[in-house]
């Protein structure tokens, strides 16, 4: 079913720059990819938007395989944050226009959820591919904060025409230096003497939070093992 999914998106992303990811796009591809339409509603139930989401999924799973590949133990944190966004977006590069109509449909109300989740399921793949080990209330700002970072980048991405996107990887950088500021405030504040008193009921709520139970994480070569790293 899988080859059959990737077949429906492949002859998809054919129409998706003419027509969006619409219902007009949704049919094409059943049409060229030569499924019947019983087997496509069963693999993308709401269409369009499902088909939508597949092609995302698809460039996810693309990048878990590339930081797997990527020999990452020479850099630092945000380093390694820096190649895992751009790389996502490298890797959809040959099909920013899908992305760019992609945008548009998960800005509509309906279904901004959908949108919501799909860049929290990247970033996700992100810092797990670069061997995250938080299990508390750090998994969630993790992801949370770098879903503002990506999702920002995305689209400045979107509309720019500079040499090689030179002016997205200058922002990219930007934007991780101003979380890495704020990284950087947050541990003095908790590192303070005097708020320190003030901080500890806070402090010991937030770490009653666990992360979701997932599978047992396996350290990749050169995947950041630390906790609590500030390094810029």
């Amino acid at each position: 079913m899988e080859d059959v999914k990737d077949r429906l998106i492949d002859a998809a992303l054919d129409h998706v720059p003419f027509d969006g990811w619409s219902e007009v796009t949704f049919q094409a591809a059943i049409a060229d990819a030569g499924v019947d339409e019983a087997s496509a509603l069963a693999l993308f139930p709401r269409g369009a938007v499902d088909l939508a989401l597949g092609f995302h999924k698809r460039g996810d799973n693309a990048l878990r395989e590339a930081l797997r590949a990527a020999d990452l133990s020479e850099m630092r944190i945000r380093e390694r944050i820096t190649f895992a966004v751009r790389t996502r977006l490298e890797l959809a590069e040959a099909h920013k226009e899908a992305v760019r109509r992609g945008s548009t449909l998960f800005a509509l109300p309906i279904y901004a959820a959908d949108g919501a989740g799909a860049v929290w399921n990247t970033c996700d793949t992100i810092w797990d591919g670069l061997g995250d080990p938080s299990d508390d209330i750090n998994w969630y700002t993790k992801r949370a904060t770098l879903s503002g970072v990506y999702s920002s980048t995305v689209l400045y991405w979107l509309g720019d025409h500079s040499e090689g996107h030179a002016a997205t990887w200058a922002f990219l950088d930007r934007r991780i230096e101003n979380v890495m500021q704020f990284e950087k405030l947050k541990k003095q504040v908790n590192d303070n003497p005097v708020l320190k008193p003030f901080l500890a009921g806070p402090n010991w709520l937030l770490s009653q939070v666990k992360a979701p139970a997932k599978m047992p994480r396996v350290d990749l070569p050169g995947s950041w093992t630390g906790r609590g790293n500030t390094d810029t």
